[in-house]
């Protein structure tokens, strides 16, 4: 029924949103369970079900400390042509990704999976263990009437030089920017020039974390501002 709901869906879209099954946590990101990634972000589900489901977000950087950005695909299901972060998706609820240990399947090897699926940066050149798991946020966005994101959200850095070959059934397009230029940026959004739109969970980061961790990345400092205890409420 819903398929049939949803048949102007882009088909890539549509089987992720129906077999991709995301972990379902309380607000102390504890599993609950889990579900399908369609019902997660359907806003009549959020709100009615409270369903509050795991997610990462990874910022990755090259060895000039610029950060790469993504322009997700016209074709995404919840703010499709808006800039982000490098990489945004869900540990899904299977073995690998259900590992305690040090936020391994937690978010590590769903970070590393969904970098090949949308960027083609091959596993080898991400090792788990050189993500390095920063913070916690939980925050609720609408993307518009029918959808919208409401996620206990890994923030997650990494610094290598990769080639980047991009999904584009996942992204538009990529830059690396320096803070100077992601700065410029996020004026421009604010100013709603040339249409540029950020995503609101990447403007959670830049707003309240971002800046503060590129400088103690800088300088060799990042260990200082890790804090895997707190969750950010930012809704």
């Amino acid at each position: 029924m819903a398929a049939v709901e949803d048949s102007t869906m882009d088909a890539v879209q549509r089987r992720l949103m129906f077999e991709d099954e995301c972990i379902l946590v309380d607000e102390h990101d504890n599993v609950v369970g889990h579900e399908s990634k369609y019902n997660c972000h359907l806003m009549e589900k959020i709100e009615s079900l409270n369903l509050l489901h795991r997610a990462f977000s990874v910022f990755l950087f090259n060895s000039k400390y610029e950060l790469l950005l993504q322009q997700r695909s016209a074709t995404k299901v919840t703010f499709p042509l808006v800039w982000t972060n490098t990489c945004c998706s869900h540990p899904l609820y299977r073995e690998s990704e259900l590992i305690q240990e040090n936020f391994l399947g937690w978010v590590r090897n769903a970070a590393q999976r969904k970098l090949f699926d949308e960027l083609g940066i091959p596993a080898e050149e991400l090792p788990v263990d050189e993500f390095t798991p920063l913070g916690r946020m939980l925050y609720k966005a609408p993307s518009d009437g029918k959808w919208g994101e409401h996620e206990i959200d890994y923030l997650l850095f990494i610094v290598r030089d990769v080639k980047v070959l991009p999904n584009p059934d996942e992204v538009a397009d990529v830059k690396y920017v320096s803070r100077d230029q992601l700065k410029e940026l996020v004026k421009k959004a604010d100013a709603g020039e040339d249409g540029l739109k950020l995503s609101p969970w990447f403007r959670l980061v830049v707003d309240n974390f971002l800046m503060k961790w590129w400088d103690h990345l800088e300088k060799g400092t990042l260990a200082e501002v890790v804090d895997m205890k707190t969750i950010h409420k930012l809704v």
